[in-house]
């Protein structure tokens, strides 16, 4: 393997099944407690507002750990009610950036940051937030400069994550394994959920290097951490694919399947069936994901567009669809990955219509 072993440093944190219970009980919790805190005389006072966004940020984090799109969607309309009730509350506001952001409504969630700002949130969180943003926009430098500033209100954990997966997606390979390896010696914490996360996008980064070991690595000590991690389970599904085991895929994905809302997940069983020659199957799922990829990108075009056109490039097969799609994302956002979607996909129709008679 290339890249570094995660297992370098095993920190000692809560079980990720017992982990995951706790979130849904945290979840379920908070949310009674809104719910009454809504029917009382002094409806979204400071404290509801506080817990309101609490709320919002275990959804997003449920959303990302479980892959269910349902839970980003309930976070937003509750942010959304927050700024409502509170539309002068920097929490409120914040809270609503962050799930902005998360369905990669940037232009939104940078004018919500900016409103926090206004009504007196943490600077240093705003930067952090910025720097998410400008991230995922491909400006580098500038996301950069903010991790840094924001460092002395951070963890060395957090702040040295945030730079390993930021020199990651720039293809700074060696700079950003180092900072992967410092970011775990520096874990102080309990939750598996940080350093899975870690780990998984560690395991990214070797993916896109074509490293499928060091990728395979990564991403069993981000299930290893949280068995039920969605994410993890997806690309190791695929680097299980790309190595020629479509079995192994399959028994991955389908237990996803049934617990994630994520189209992605269909998507990829789709290409794994149909590599096993159960073709029947494998257009039963490729119908499935094409429906829900539909439905989520005329919902959340800004986030879904690319996703949809990487599924109608492969197991979609529709090279059209797939065009028009990585032409909507790319009017969302000019970065290199949304170029290279593009490439692709022009490069995919040429071939369809070559080999047309």
């Amino acid at each position: 393997m290339t890249g570094a072993s995660p297992q370098e440093r095993e920190p000692v944190t809560t079980n990720g099944t017992i982990a995951v219970t706790n979130l849904h009980g945290q979840i379920d919790g908070l949310a009674v407690r809104l719910s009454r805190a809504g029917t009382g005389e002094t409806p979204w006072a400071p404290l509801a507002v506080a817990q309101g966004a609490a709320l919002i940020d275990l959804l997003n984090l449920r959303g990302h750990i479980l892959g269910r799109v349902a839970d980003y969607e309930q976070a937003a309309e509750l942010a959304e009610q927050l700024v409502h009730v509170a539309p002068e509350d920097g929490t409120a506001l914040l809270a609503r950036a962050r799930t902005r952001a998360t369905l990669h409504r940037f232009a939104e969630a940078v004018a919500d940051l900016g409103a926090a700002g206004r009504s007196g949130a943490d600077e240093a969180t705003l930067d952090a937030e910025r720097a998410v943003v400008l991230q995922a926009l491909g400006c580098y430098t500038d996301a950069t400069a903010l991790i840094h500033k924001a460092a002395e209100r951070q963890s060395d954990f957090t702040t040295l994550g945030s730079l390993a997966v930021l020199q990651a997606e720039r293809g700074e390979v060696t700079e950003a394994e180092q900072l992967f390896s410092e970011a775990r010696r520096h874990y102080q914490g309990t939750s598996p959920f940080p350093l899975a996360q870690l780990d998984f996008r560690r395991g990214v980064m070797w993916h896109r290097e074509g490293d499928l070991d060091a990728a395979r690595s990564c991403y069993e000590a981000a299930r290893r951490r949280v068995p039920d991690y969605a994410p993890a389970l997806g690309h190791l599904a695929e680097v299980e694919l790309l190595r020629g085991e479509p079995h192994g895929a399959v028994a991955l994905l389908r237990p996803l399947t049934r617990a994630s809302d994520d189209p992605e997940y269909a998507g990829h069983l789709a290409a794994a069936l149909h590599a096993c020659d159960r073709v029947q199957e494998a257009n039963q799922w490729r119908e499935r994901a094409a429906a829900r990829y539909e439905e989520l990108v005329l919902r959340h075009p800004e986030a879904y567009a690319d996703h949809a056109a990487d599924f109608w490039l492969t197991a979609g097969a529709d090279a059209e669809r797939g065009l028009q799609l990585a032409l909507q994302n790319l009017a969302f956002r000019q970065t290199s990955r949304a170029h290279a979607l593009f490439q692709r996909a022009v490069l995919a129709q040429n071939r369809v219509a070559q080999a047309a008679p």
